[in-house]
């Protein structure tokens, strides 16, 4: 349970002030992302109330765009005249080239070899010049950190800024504006910048919500860490999931999921292709595999259904930038389908 010092503490790092003062600065830019409920997953898993929040609509296709635009909107002239770069494995991408390309300002990105097509289409749209390098996420960061101090390139980190962090808090702000009384919210992790805001924001409101964190069974570096005490990596394979493929969890955000978050759920493979199946025939809704991981832990049973039975429970939709062929592979098991017994649609 959350008391008031390691609160008070954490705002140290990021207040509710922040994401609330980030939420002002980045109206103009960012689109309010829908909440709808789903009827299938209220009535067939929860038997309570799910409402999915679609960060997937969100410009770029992610709820990265909030925490990027914020950073560039705080950082000083002689920052942006050195140039930007950053690392991510596609959606921290888009954001900082979206960001710069607004604000005039020159964009690096460094991203894995095996970045998806269309993360890099995108990247190299908003103006970025892309950088292909590493086999996963840590090799680009190290290589990122390596070209940023050869060219004296402002780093743009993709989880571990307050900036950052509280851009994405915004996400918390808007859930409590249309679900006040939300008790369950789950969501997507990989560094923890995503959850570390959001967390901020509803714990700051109403310390009683209850905050579920879920990363692949194949890479959670932060629950291991969690479980651990102290950051400590994990990665056994490469995930569907890749927009939260990050070994490494960042030492701030670190600090506030030991404090903040509740507990962790782990998905498999089969279960994060079968969310995204799902979301996409019963929901209407394209998201990648990191983005399915909300309603992944959902299906596969694996929460405690005293959080979500007769509850308002919220699963975050955090992105939706998938290649074309990923869901050409999901949809060739489209016949074995989602459980539809129960007749429900939507």
């Amino acid at each position: 349970m959350l008391v008031y010092n390691e609160l008070r503490n954490i705002q140290d790092i990021c207040s509710l002030k922040d994401i609330e003062e980030a939420k002002a600065i980045i109206r103009p830019y960012i689109r309010k992302t829908p909440l709808i409920r789903s009827t299938f997953l209220s009535q067939s898993v929860a038997e309570g109330n799910v409402f999915l929040k679609l960060e997937n609509m969100q410009y770029t296709g992610s709820f990265k765009y909030r925490g990027a635009n914020n950073k560039m909107n705080h950082l000083s002239s002689e920052q942006k005249n050195r140039g930007i770069i950053a690392v991510s494995a596609g959606n921290h991408a888009q954001g900082v080239a979206l960001s710069c390309q607004q604000l005039g300002i020159d964009a690096t990105v460094i991203m894995p070899l095996q970045a998806a097509l269309t993360k890099q289409a995108a990247t190299k749209g908003y103006g970025a010049k892309v950088i292909l390098e590493g086999d996963n996420f840590n090799d680009s960061r190290l290589y990122m950190e390596k070209l940023a101090a050869e060219k004296n390139l402002t780093i743009v980190h993709p989880y571990d800024d307050p900036y950052i962090i509280a851009g994405q808090g915004t996400i918390g702000l808007e859930i409590l504006d249309e679900l006040w009384n939300v008790d369950t919210v789950i969501v997507p992790v990989g560094g923890g910048g995503l959850i570390s805001g959001i967390a901020i924001a509803l714990k700051s409101f109403n310390p009683g919500i209850h905050l579920i964190g879920v990363q692949a069974e194949n890479v959670h570096g932060m629950a291991k860490s969690v479980a651990e005490g102290q950051i400590t990596p994990h990665r056994t394979n490469s995930t569907l999931a890749d927009g939260c493929d990050v070994k490494v969890p960042g030492n701030l955000t670190f600090e506030i999921v030991s404090n903040l978050v509740d507990e962790f759920v782990l998905v498999n493979e089969v279960e994060i292709e079968q969310a995204m199946r799902m979301l996409m025939q019963r929901a209407k809704t394209v998201t990648e595999g990191a983005g399915a991981l909300s309603t992944a832990a959902l299906l596969s049973g694996k929460i405690d259904s005293k959080w979500i039975k007769n509850k308002n429970t919220v699963a975050l939709v955090s992105g939706g930038n998938v290649d074309l062929e990923k869901i050409s592979g999901i949809l060739e098991h489209i016949m074995t389908p989602v459980d539809t017994s129960k007749g429900i649609v939507g």
